[in-house]
């Protein structure tokens, strides 16, 4: 058995800067860093490396696991704001979180993120123009580093922090344990280790596993919500005078027909839309990349309603779930629908596709997302995009492409106190893991917040 201070369960956005904040202040306790995923330079995804068009459900997903987290391959966008991505500010306060988050950006721009534009939706004529059309631009600064970039600086990180902290990857954690007054976690190879403080870090890809942590300690976790819809891609020139300008947009809509609410989220110009594996199922995101020679003609973005659950229901993952497995068995992974057809109430096929003047950047199944999406949603994200069109005219052209379904997942709430401390004590749970945060800046805000804590307890 190997003796540590501190154990951090996931090596992303949490668990990095939860690391970084430990080596910079130079703490006297001993750290591990565990991740199931691979290093840096071997997250490569086989579509991205022209080995395959579609989906292999590599285990695990190079884009979902390894060092860095999801955040290292998905446009590095880190958005500052406690109106969007996560709940940290609860916990912490206001001014702490934006404070937390001012922090992480100052540490991205000290490795190499200087270059990349902070953009703002202060004072954007943007706002005023959304809501003369029912349509709410919510506030935020944007730092876009993009994936190329991104990359760049996690390695640079990844570099300071392993001089004092010890990284495994490639390590899957199967059980963590208390005995007496420290924690015992094993691994799939039974290599056994000790510690003072575990900190659970896995993000939204460790749902389900630290569900079972979490009842293996009587912790109860608290329902959360699920958000379901679809990636949107268009012609970067019909946003261009949005993204230009404030790049992230994100823009709420209330419908009329079911009163839900729908949003724009992960708005990537002149990018792709890449899969995902999600604890087997095939999903839909996006990306874009900093360096002008990798940029396509497109710009994607999702629109994704929230659907929150009531008693007797409990797994709202479950529901996301049996949605995407849908379109899994429908299309073979992502099923593709050109915004025409979808309102036409056919079915797209390849024959279509081809006429499309849009031209799509993911390889995927011509299908009809009716089959698949329930009609609510389905209907909400029809409204929003009749709306968005009010805004950014072309929005609503036969030829968007709109690909399914795109699902986020988010943990069931992990009770934590202010300190982000579980009932059990040395216990933590912090970033996407957790259920507190749902984006790159509040995760990475949540690690060195911890980090700090846990300074005060070792010292130097």
């Amino acid at each position: 058995m190997k003796d540590y201070d501190v154990i951090i369960i996931g090596a992303g956005a949490g668990g990095v800067f939860l690391s970084y904040e430990l080596t910079k202040l130079n703490t006297s306790c001993k750290v591990l860093m565990m991740d199931k995923g691979a290093a840096l330079e071997e997250r490569i995804c086989p579509i991205k490396a022209g080995k395959t068009e579609k989906c292999i459900k590599c285990s695990p997903c190079h884009i979902m696991n390894g060092y860095g987290g999801a955040g290292t391959l998905s446009d590095g966008k880190y958005n500052i704001t406690n109106q969007f991505g996560g709940d940290l500010h609860e916990y912490v306060g206001d001014d702490t979180a934006m404070e937390l988050m001012e922090y992480v950006d100052d540490v991205l721009c000290s490795f190499g993120g200087s270059d990349a534009k902070l953009y703002s939706t202060a004072n954007s004529d943007l706002k005023r123009k959304c809501l003369q059309h029912d349509l709410h631009l919510l506030d935020a600064k944007v730092r876009h580093l993009g994936t190329d970039r991104n990359v760049k600086i996690l390695g640079k990180i990844y570099d300071y922090i392993s001089k004092k902290v010890d990284i495994r990857l490639r390590t899957t954690v199967d059980t963590v344990e208390k005995r007496g007054d420290r924690f015992v976690v094993t691994d799939s190879d039974g290599n056994v280790y000790s510690a003072a403080q575990v900190v659970l870090a896995t993000g939204r890809s460790g749902s389900k596993w630290i569900s079972k942590v979490c009842r293996s300690f009587g912790i109860q976790e608290i329902s959360n919500r699920v958000d379901i819809g679809v990636r949107v891609e268009l012609p970067a020139e019909i946003f261009k005078h949005i993204t230009d300008e404030v790049y992230e947009s994100k823009i709420v809509y209330q419908t009329r027909q079911y009163n839900d609410r729908v949003r724009t989220f992960c708005m990537n110009p002149y990018g792709e839309v890449v899969s995902e594996n999600t604890n087997g199922i095939i999903t839909v995101n996006g990306h874009s990349y900093a360096d002008p020679k990798r940029h396509t003609n497109n710009t994607n973005f999702a629109l994704l309603v929230t659907n929150n659950f009531t008693e007797p229901f409990r797994d709202s993952n479950e529901y996301g779930e049996s949605i995407a497995k849908l379109s899994n068995l429908l299309g073979g992974g992502v099923l593709l629908q050109r915004f025409g057809d979808l309102v036409k109430g056919r079915r797209s096929s390849e024959r279509r596709m081809k006429k499309s003047f849009t031209v799509p950047t993911l390889k995927a199944t011509a299908g009809d997302l009716s089959l698949v999406i329930p009609k609510r949603q389905l209907d909400d994200i029809i409204e929003m995009i009749y709306a968005l069109d009010k805004i950014a005219p072309g929005t609503a052209n036969d030829d968007t492409l709109l690909y399914g379904v795109e699902v986020k997942f988010y943990n069931s709430n992990v009770p934590v106190d202010d300190h982000l401390e579980t009932s059990v004590k040395g216990f933590y749970a912090i970033g996407d893991g957790a259920g507190v945060t749902h984006s790159l800046s509040q995760a990475s805000a949540s690690g060195v917040y911890v980090a700090r804590l846990l300074n005060e307890m070792y010292g130097q």
